[in-house]
């Protein structure tokens, strides 16, 4: 193993059996089908209308985590607009293997929730630092002292006190609606935290409706597009709360002076759903176009439980079919697969087709279930990025891409990001102007790349 992953736990020689590999691509691809979807949700309506029972929709509020702020922020809309009985939890953050650098994921979530807050038509202050341990225990004796519906009413007004660090207002809000003591606090915390392990998820800001979990703000218009098709939205035909919004290139053309860099990994079914969409981005905004690959999270030692991991491809199955990408035929290419893809990476790079030779290990492991730990497989991974096998036969499995993927996980790192794919956008003189985590920001980088360019016009 390389110098530079031993420090990562040995996770990079992570190489599933031959039959755990085909039964787990198996199970993910039957996971990734809308049909499976379709039925689950028609059972799920059987199943209610048979109890005679509400909409129930269960939402799980992490306060110091700027993902759940936002989410407080639509629950009046969402409990007013749709026939439903929303249901709040006050939790911790992700627990155990599911709680991967928990510190990064806390101050991301303060930074891309600053960027994000406007664009969706909500707020959020800028703040770089941790919240004072002091105000989260207000906050949270506040939070825990409510019931369901005070909670809808006033989580907003408690986070936004909150997070201006505004003391005297959340002592305020304490007198006004009361605020339970720190062992209170903890059977609250304790309780949503088994209520939502009982439904299988680790996070906060989530809210779930019938067998589906949705992230915040940026899954609502999932939930929303759900309900409405169940007949009972209040105000049918009009704009969602939180619309998804298109990753839009706009007119403006840049001649070069930015540069849109790209963090996959070979193994994301994010990366999967998004890469061709960023190359296209790059390219239909006239930005450099930079791309550094990543090993994936699992071999650099991050845990990935098979709760989280259900979640995502079922998550990545619905953003991609609301994008009109192909999805989930998927063999997975775990260990060694992406060690031989990442191998030929350097030598397609030096003939212009780095980022076809990613596009096309992608699509083979994720759309078309192509085994790449054979020959056979990457054969055709390589001649689909119009490569010559012939060639790559002569460098498949050679060292030396280590030390250029090590690098580009020390720079990704180096902008707070950690998990993939993540996206900057620098300036002519390498500034990062903006750099964020998700598929889902796209189009924030397209709005922005037309703000740079407007500002210069």
């Amino acid at each position: 193993m390389a110098e530079q992953f031993k420090e990562q736990g040995g996770a990079a020689t992570m190489d599933p059996n031959a039959v755990l590999r085909w039964a787990t691509s198996k199970l993910m691809t039957q996971i990734c089908k809308p049909q499976r979807q379709i039925k689950t949700r028609a059972q799920v309506e059987k199943n209610r209308l048979k109890s005679g029972k509400a909409h129930v929709v269960e939402y799980f509020h992490q306060a110091q985590d700027g993902y759940s702020h936002l989410a407080a922020q639509v629950l009046k809309p969402l409990s007013e607009r749709y026939d439903i009985q929303l249901v709040c939890h006050l939790v911790s953050g992700p627990q155990g293997k599911n709680s991967a650098e928990p510190e990064r994921l806390l101050q991301l979530s303060r930074y891309d929730s600053f960027h994000v807050a406007p664009e969706y038509g909500l707020a959020f202050p800028l703040h770089k630092e941790e919240l004072p341990e002091n105000l989260v225990q207000v906050a949270s004796g506040i939070l825990s002292a409510l019931d369901s519906q005070a909670f809808i009413d006033h989580a907003a007004e408690i986070g936004d006190a909150l997070w201006r660090d505004d003391e005297a207002s959340l002592n305020s809000l304490a007198e006004q609606l009361g605020c339970n003591p720190l062992e209170t606090v903890k059977e609250r915390l304790d309780a949503g935290n088994a209520r939502r392990e009982e439904l299988n998820h680790y996070s906060g800001a989530m809210f779930f409706y019938g067998d589906e979990w949705y992230w915040g703000v940026d899954r609502l218009y999932h939930l929303e597009q759900r309900l409405a098709e169940l007949g009972i939205d209040r105000s049918p035909g009009t704009s969602l709360i939180v619309p998804r919004p298109e990753v839009e290139p706009g007119e403006r053309v840049d001649d070069g002076s930015l540069t849109l860099e790209i963090y996959p990994s070979l193994r994301s079914p994010y990366t999967a759903i998004s890469f061709d969409r960023a190359v296209k981005l790059a390219r239909d905004t006239g930005v450099n176009l930079q791309v550094r690959p990543v090993l994936p999270m699992v071999m650099r030692g991050v845990p990935a439980t098979r709760q989280k991991g259900m979640y995502i491809f079922r998550d990545t199955a619905r953003e991609a079919r609301e994008a009109g990408v192909t999805f989930g035929n998927f063999y997975d290419p775990i260990g060694e697969p992406a060690r031989r893809g990442y191998s030929l990476y350097p030598w397609a790079s030096k003939q212009g087709k780095g980022a076809e030779l990613i596009s096309a290990f992608l699509s083979c492991a994720f759309t078309k279930g192509i085994n790449i730990n054979r020959d056979k497989g990457l054969k055709k991974v390589v001649e689909l990025a119009g490569l010559d096998w012939s060639q790559a036969q002569k460098i498949v499995g050679q060292p030396g891409w280590e030390k250029l993927l090590e690098d580009n996980r020390q720079e990704m790192y180096a902008s707070g990001l950690w998990g993939v794919p993540s996206f900057r956008l620098l300036d002519k003189s390498g500034k990062v102007l903006l750099a964020l985590w998700g598929q889902d920001r796209l189009w924030l980088f397209a709005r922005e790349i037309q703000r740079q360019l407007a500002a210069r016009a």
